[in-house]
């Protein structure tokens, strides 16, 4: 595992609250990168294959981390590990892989993995319940195999305890573009501060709120309130990025909503993400923190379809630009989490990525200093 030095980084625009479980943290006037851990790629836990981390989630009551991998059941059953972190306010030291548990289907099995795959689950994010401690957890699922996106409440092993009723616009249809697309459902998710609710973000548009973003255009995609029951309290419209850059001849690209953290002053703390393939075939990833202020816009929950209608989007502002001079060379980054607080008494901020398993690619977890 891989250390690198502190650096100070792009300080805050305006003062931000955060929420750890149901405690509150301070103001957040700016974030001070610590470090950054490496896990090797491919590497062999407890009889399964570390990788594909899409998520990462600390309990505040009880202490202690959740990583969850994205990983399809190619390899090992879906999943997510017990985890330790451990840093001070001078260097990020380590991250220590604990206990592995295997989520459950609604009759007590686990996603049994196979050659080609499962089409029942591809997890994108994980929490801890601040009332409880249990998990929730979201799939994006697999508009390819009619499989519509959830969010599903587990105990501690893994154990299914109930799945959030959605409304019916955001299911996949494998034989329509209508609904969810494939790999840009719902790919955020956070608990309000008061642990009440919680917010779930789309990664990109809906079929029927118009197309993907690209290098001359951005897109706008859903973020929406929902009580723990699964009634839904508000929505509204977030403005995603064009892509920074213009792919290699021939080659992809694309940018996204990858995590959400609700601040205690209402807003939402967005990781916009965006992956451009080279001509070698490897991507670069453009990554921007953002805090979104819905305010002012309005609540899209009654409007089937985005595209031609009229609303107003949420107002957001850039918070940290990761690919800035003093940072390292920034991977996918998928999973964002609020950690503890340090001798000094600050917050902190933890970042993880997702290396798809794939060659070039890289699991890498970031940390940084919430200063006031």
């Amino acid at each position: 595992m891989k250390q690198l030095k502190p650096v100070a980084l792009l300080a805050m625009a305006g003062l931000l609250g955060a929420c750890a479980g149901l405690g509150q943290e301070p103001a957040l006037p700016s974030l001070h990168f610590i470090g950054e851990q490496r896990i090797v790629h491919r590497q062999q836990h407890a009889g399964t294959t570390l990788g594909g981390f899409s998520g990462i989630d600390y309990d505040a009551a009880r202490g202690g981390w959740a990583i969850v991998t994205d990983d399809r059941c190619t390899r090992n059953p879906a999943r997510y590990y017990d985890a330790g972190l451990e840093f001070d306010g001078a260097a990020f030291r380590a991250v220590r892989m604990g206990a592995v548990h295997y989520f459950l289907d609604a009759e007590g099995k686990d996603f049994a993995a196979s050659s080609t795959g499962c089409d029942r689950v591809d997890v994108e994010s994980v929490r801890f319940d601040p009332i409880d401690g249990s998990i929730w957890y979201s799939s994006e699922g697999d508009r390819r195999a009619g499989l519509s996106p959830f969010v599903r409440h587990a105990a501690r092993d893994g154990a299914l305890l109930s799945e959030m009723p959605l409304p019916a616009g955001f299911a996949a249809h494998r034989d329509a573009e209508r609904g969810s697309r494939y790999n840009l459902a719902f790919e955020g998710m956070a608990f309000a501060p008061d642990g009440r609710s919680l917010w779930v973000s789309m990664e990109g548009p809906l079929y029927e709120d118009g197309p993907i973003a690209n290098a001359r255009r951005g897109a706008v995609v859903r973020m929406t309130n929902f009580t723990r029951e699964g009634r839904v309290l508000r929505q509204f419209a977030y403005p995603v990025d064009a892509i920074p850059v213009e792919p290699a001849p021939g080659k992809e690209a694309e940018i996204g909503v990858s995590e959400i953290l609700a601040l205690e002053n209402g807003e939402l703390l967005v990781l916009e993400r965006a992956s451009v393939q080279q001509d070698s075939g490897l991507h670069d990833n453009h990554i921007r923190l953002y805090a979104t202020d819905s305010s002012e816009a309005s609540d899209t929950s009654t409007l089937p379809a985005l595209a031609g209608a009229r609303y107003t989007p949420s107002r957001k502002r850039l918070v940290l630009d990761l690919n800035q001079p003093g940072m390292p060379r920034v991977h996918n980054l998928e999973g964002m989490a609020w950690g503890p607080r340090l001798p000094n008494g600050n917050a902190t901020l933890v970042m993880v990525s997702d290396d798809n398993y794939g060659k070039g690619q890289v699991t890498q977890l970031l940390l940084f200093e919430v200063r006031r």
